[in-house]
C-alpha cells in the first residue's frame, strides 16, 4: 500500500518525463513458499494434489473453450472437441507434476494442448497416408448400392491401390494374377494355360 512503480516515458521531443502509477497485485511475484498468485495455477495443484473435481471443472470451464478455439485457428476445426477431450485427460493424469516455479497453469495447459494437436495431426497424416481419397473417387462411386456408398467408396480406393501395386511388378506376374483373381482361374488351369 502506498508504493509507487515511476517510469521514464519518451514524448515526441524527445524529453523523458516520469509517470507514477500505483503497485498492483500484478507487480508482485509470489513468495515462494505460497506457490502462485492466480487462481488457475492453484486449482491445478488442487486437481493434482487432492484430484479435486471443482477445481478440475473450473478449469474445464475456463480453458476449454480457448483450447477449442486453438484448435480451430490451427488446422484441427473437425476435430477441436477431441483436442480438448485429450488436453483434459492429460491434464488430469499429469497434474500432479505441475511445477508453479516453472510455468504458469495456462502456460503448462497450452504445452499440453501444444503437444497434444502435434500428436493428432501425425495422427490424421498416418492415417490418410493409409488411405488416401481422390476427389475424383467421390464422382466416380457406383451407384449399385446406394445404402453403403463408405463401402463403394472404399471397394473403388482398394482397385486404385491394386492397380498401382500392379504396375510395378513384371509382365508374367500380372497376366498371372490377373487370370487367377479376375477371371476366377485356379492356379492349375492358369499354369497349364501358360505353360509355367
Amino acid at each position: 500500500p502506498g508504493r509507487v512503480h515511476r517510469m521514464m516515458t519518451r514524448t515526441s521531443s524527445n524529453h523523458a518525463t516520469v509517470k507514477e502509477r500505483p503497485v498492483t497485485t500484478l507487480d508482485q511475484k509470489p513468495a515462494s513458499s505460497e506457490g502462485r498468485k492466480d487462481p488457475w495455477s492453484q486449482m491445478l495443484q488442487k486437481v493434482g494434489k487432492n484430484q479435486d473435481r471443482e477445481a478440475y471443472h473450473a478449469l474445464f470451464e475456463h480453458f476449454g473453450p480457448q483450447i477449442k478455439y486453438y484448435a480451430m485457428a490451427n488446422g484441427l476445426a473437425s476435430h477441436a472437441e477431441e483436442l480438448v477431450q485429450e488436453v483434459f485427460v492429460s491434464i488430469w493424469r499429469r497434474s500432479c507434476l505441475y511445477d508453479w516455479r516453472k510455468a504458469a497453469a495456462s502456460t503448462w495447459i497450452f504445452t499440453i494442448a501444444r503437444n497434444q494437436r502435434i500428436d493428432m495431426l501425425r495422427k490424421m497424416q498416418r492415417t490418410s497416408a493409409e488411405m488416401p481419397v481422390e476427389t475424383e473417387d467421390l464422382w466416380q462411386i457406383p451407384g449399385e448400392n446406394e445404402n453403403e456408398p463408405v463401402t463403394s467408396l472404399h471397394r473403388l480406393m482398394s482397385e486404385r491401390r491394386i492397380r498401382e501395386s500392379l504396375s510395378h511388378l513384371p509382365e508374367e506376374q500380372i497376366t498371372v494374377i490377373a487370370k487367377v483373381y479376375m477371371e476366377n482361374k485356379s492356379h492349375q488351369m492358369v499354369a497349364d494355360e501358360l505353360d509355367i
